[in-house]
């Protein structure tokens, strides 16, 4: 309940913010206002890319009311954050940019979201073949996917040998590195009627906000709370697992591969949308005639 009237208060603390910008322009306390109401939109979105995930799957959400909310969230997040750098500056004359790669720290904070990933690859893949890795089996998993309430699609991957996530995974260094390098703004050739065109700045920036926003404060949170477990400070639950050691090492492969990645998604999404904004002719602001020949 104290949930739902929260996400309600963010939303009409957001309506009224909205209402004032139009209402008085741009003005710094207005900024900042703008900035806070899209961080807590942003945060009542958590969740969205795992309803993603399991619609994709064929399974059902757990609740439609939280998932349309996730949804609407998101929206939110980023119309504020679009009137935020709105109000800022009025609008430039801009030509196309040109294809460019990201930096070298961002590429290498691409290498270590994929290198992330490969530790949770392994173990999946060792489960999905039948092998045992932290005291379970791979038939023990699929019992335990199917006692879960996992689809159909997801059991028939696993029962070929081809764990879901790992798909899943794959997809996000795809996206991850498409955000960092210059094939990642223009369409292909395997395309066919697409091949060379442009892609639309907000094609693969969606996906990247969606999944930085969930992988980042899930794997940070779920870093400490294993650096905890591992201190002793709290238990970790045994869960399926044989041991809370077991369990525990099964933890800190997942949240570290979701850590690593989403901050790694992050940089390479602030970097494309960067890279990828028209040039600025000239800079305009409120006292300066806007002039396009």
């Amino acid at each position: 309940m104290a949930l739902g009237w929260a996400v309600t208060a963010v939303g009409a603390l957001a309506a009224a913010v909205g209402t004032a910008v139009v209402r008085h322009g741009s003005r710094p306390v207005l900024r900042v206002l703008l900035w806070m109401v899209c961080a807590l939109a942003g945060t009542a979105a958590f969740g969205l890319l795992m309803d993603v995930i399991t619609l994709a799957f064929g399974q059902g959400v757990d609740s439609a009311a939280a998932a349309a909310n996730h949804v609407l969230a998101a929206a939110g997040a980023l119309l504020l954050a679009a009137t935020a750098r709105s109000v800022r500056h009025l609008p430039a004359v801009s030509e196309a940019t040109a294809l460019t790669a990201a930096s070298k720290r961002v590429q290498l904070a691409a290498c270590a979201g994929t290198a992330a990933f490969l530790p949770y690859a392994v173990m999946k893949l060792i489960w999905a073949l039948g092998g045992t890795f932290a005291g379970v089996n791979g038939e023990e998993m699929l019992a335990v996917s199917k006692r879960n309430g996992a689809s159909g699609i997801w059991l028939t991957l696993e029962s070929w040998g081809a764990d879901a996530t790992v798909l899943l995974a794959t997809l996000g260094v795809f996206l991850l590195w498409g955000l960092v390098r210059p094939w990642g703004q223009v369409f292909p050739r395997w395309t066919l009627g697409l091949r060379g065109r442009r892609v639309p700045r907000w094609l693969p920036l969606t996906p990247a906000v969606i999944g930085a926003a969930s992988l980042v404060p899930y794997g940070v949170l779920g870093s400490a709370y294993c650096a905890l477990a591992s201190a002793g400070v709290v238990n970790m639950r045994r869960g399926d697992f044989p041991s809370s050691s077991d369990a525990l090492l099964v933890a800190w492969i997942g949240v570290a591969a979701f850590a690593v990645h989403g901050v790694a998604l992050t940089l390479a999404a602030r970097s494309y949308w960067r890279r990828t904004r028209p040039h600025e002719h000239e800079r305009i602001n409120s006292t300066t005639p806007i002039t396009v020949s």
